[in-house]
């Protein structure tokens, strides 16, 4: 999955915000909270982060193609980033629904409604 495709999936979720910030990281989110990120690859490689349930998370971390994130699992976060662009895109779609589910449960109740989301 490349950036553009990346950027067009994540534009298609329910109450996303799009912003480039963090070194020209494309960063998506929902409710004003990060849910994804494009960017910082290995050797400016395309790469994207996005959270992961604890479960995932476990699976993830050593999986092929697959890292915990730089940064964010240093500090502790469920956050994994994919370095392979050849993996499964519908794989990779899945994880990016997930991790858009997971920050928008974790917005208030008020804000969901606001934002039409988990009814």
């Amino acid at each position: 999955m490349d950036y553009e495709q990346f950027n067009e999936f994540c534009k298609a979720l329910p109450a996303t915000t799009y912003v480039m910030q963090w070194n020209n990281s494309h960063v998506w989110k929902v409710g004003g909270k990060v849910f994804a990120i494009g960017g910082w690859g290995p050797d400016d490689q395309p790469a994207c982060i996005f959270k992961a349930s604890n479960q995932n998370y476990d699976f993830l971390k050593d999986a092929p193609g697959y890292r915990p994130a730089p940064y964010f699992a240093s500090r502790g976060m469920k956050w994994i980033q994919c370095t392979d662009t050849q993996l499964d895109t519908e794989e990779l779609k899945y994880y990016l629904v997930q991790s858009h589910k997971i920050v928008s449960l974790g917005l208030t109740k008020k804000k969901q409604a606001e934002l039409g989301l988990n009814q």
